[in-house]
């Protein structure tokens, strides 16, 4: 894989807006009415809905928005749902944005097909809508989609795990992230492809959130359904290290080989610490960064983005595997986020 460019230091330093409450709209940025983004009704907004305002992801996504909106001289709206999965939440935070007046929104979608028909309506009054990270069910709902190539990023630790267990019989867990979400679908099926395996040959398989403590405890019922599991895939660092919090109670810790996909700084150094063997590294700041971007593009003169853009993953260990490209945890630390 050809190496990621290392992402603007002046992104990383950038500071997050205080006090949001869930689904709260909150401004941030700055923005004349007189730049070159502007239109003849003055300043320009741009929305971005998250998931959560609590996982480090989103967190980091959107510092990278504040920043661009601020070098952009664009006003920077946003909000969150109060859990990962909450649709209600997100439907709100369009229509309230929409009413705002908005030209463009950025969602990461907490359910890809419930989240479809808001966006209908937000895009039927002219508004640019652009996913990221998540896609939408069906993808050509939104106008573009900026994101990591989950199927990619699942098949990276699915190969890896695969050449890692050098022939043994592998009895997998599946920490996964939830129903209706295509992100989890995504890196879960990319998974299997890359380790040539079928749902069939998961021992146990259970829904976590993307959240630490039910990672845990989704790690604890796998190993009560099946004592001998020795591969875990997990949908994110956080459910990896609850999973490794699980293992290490059992002793099981050093036998129990755990991929994942996340690339965040907490993360990443679990990998060098030898807690989780290797893990899919993807760009918040440069998808934020990119849709906001590419709403100004639109706002100046009516050009909308379209399509897929693929903001990049690379796999990160230090035990790489021979026929699997990857990247050590000297990249990835340099290259994180959160």
């Amino acid at each position: 894989m050809s190496r990621i460019s290392r992402l603007p230091s002046s992104l990383l330093r950038a500071a997050a807006c205080t006090g949001v409450a869930a689904l709260a709209l909150t401004a941030c940025g700055s923005g004349s009415g007189s730049g070159s983004a502007s239109t003849g009704s003055g300043e320009v907004k741009v929305g971005l809905i998250t998931k959560t305002d609590t996982n480090p992801f989103f967190v980091k996504m959107k510092e990278g928005a504040e920043k661009t909106a601020k070098a952009e001289g664009v006003k920077l709206m946003t909000a969150a749902g109060k859990f990962d999965g909450d649709n209600a939440g997100q439907v709100t935070a369009i229509e309230n944005m929409v009413a705002s007046g908005v030209k463009g929104i950025l969602i990461t979608p907490s359910d890809s097909k419930a989240i479809v028909p808001a966006i209908e309506k937000a895009k039927a009054k002219g508004v640019l809508v652009i996913a990221l990270d998540t896609p939408t069910e069906p993808q050509s709902a939104v106008d573009a989609l900026f994101a990591t190539d989950n199927v990619k990023a699942g098949e990276l630790i699915g190969e890896y795990a695969k050449a890692a267990m050098k022939g043994k019989t592998a009895k997998i867990a599946a920490l996964d992230l939830a129903p209706g979400v295509s992100v989890g679908v995504q890196r879960h099926s990319g998974f299997l492809k890359g380790f040539g395996a079928t749902d069939k040959d998961v021992a146990c398989a259970q829904d976590t959130g993307g959240d630490q403590s039910k990672g845990q405890t989704a790690m604890e019922n796998c190993l009560q359904k099946e004592p001998g599991i020795n591969v875990v895939y997990t949908i994110n660092e956080p459910a990896a290290l609850g999973a490794y919090t699980a293992l290490k109670a059992k002793g099981r810790e050093k036998d129990v080989l755990i991929v994942s996909v996340d690339g965040g700084c907490t993360g990443t150094q679990a990998v060098k610490d030898g807690k989780i063997a290797a893990a899919s590294q993807q760009y918040p700041l440069k998808m934020a960064a990119e849709g906001v971007k590419a709403v100004v593009t639109y706002a100046k003169d009516g050009k909308k983005a379209s399509g897929y853009t693929d903001t990049g993953v690379t796999l990160i260990t230090d035990k790489a595997q021979d026929g699997v490209t990857s990247k050590d945890t000297a990249y990835g630390l340099e290259n994180c986020w959160g």
